[in-house]
């Protein structure tokens, strides 16, 4: 009988790694921290609010709570949305602000070990690497890591402080 084990289950188990939800967005995938994601709905029809960012679709009511739903493809410039079967919104709980994220699609539920994750390089590009925790990967798979608590909170998405007022 073999005594041999492998190290990669142990990864997931031992406590050493986060866990990522990973998602797309046009051809690249993104990865937020699964402890923020509440609940991950179709997308459905938004009620459009006047003189709000184009990125910020409209608001829908979850359950009786109304809260805002941000494309994160219109935030980051990736072209046109379109809504399929695939488009998903994913439900986020942020510093206990509910809100929405518009994706293109989930794929799973990663577990990132710190030395799988690289620190992102600096870039001038339309995604301000503030917002940036570093590059995950897999094997062949590469996750660009958001801070989505950054993200959402910052001056430019004006989400927390004005649904704080």
């Amino acid at each position: 009988m073999s005594t041999q084990q492998t190290t990669k289950p142990a990864d997931a188990r031992d406590g050493s790694g986060s866990e990522y939800l990973a998602f797309t967005l046009g051809s690249e995938e993104y990865g937020i921290d699964i402890l923020k994601v509440q609940e991950i709905r179709g997308y459905e029809a938004v009620t459009r609010i006047a003189n709000a960012p184009e990125f910020i679709k409209g608001v829908i009511n979850l359950r009786g709570i109304i809260i805002p739903v941000v494309d994160m493809r219109i935030r980051f410039n990736l072209g046109t949305p379109t809504y399929d079967q695939f488009t998903v919104v994913i439900i986020l709980n942020i510093g206990g602000r509910i809100m929405g994220m518009v994706v293109d699609s989930v794929s799973d539920v990663t577990t990132l070990t710190p030395d799988q994750v690289k620190p992102a390089p600096e870039m001038g590009t339309a995604f301000n690497s503030d917002y940036l925790m570093g590059l995950g990967t897999v094997d062949e798979r590469m996750l660009i890591l958001i801070d989505i608590d950054r993200l959402m909170s910052s001056s430019e998405m004006g989400l927390i402080d004005k649904m704080a007022a």
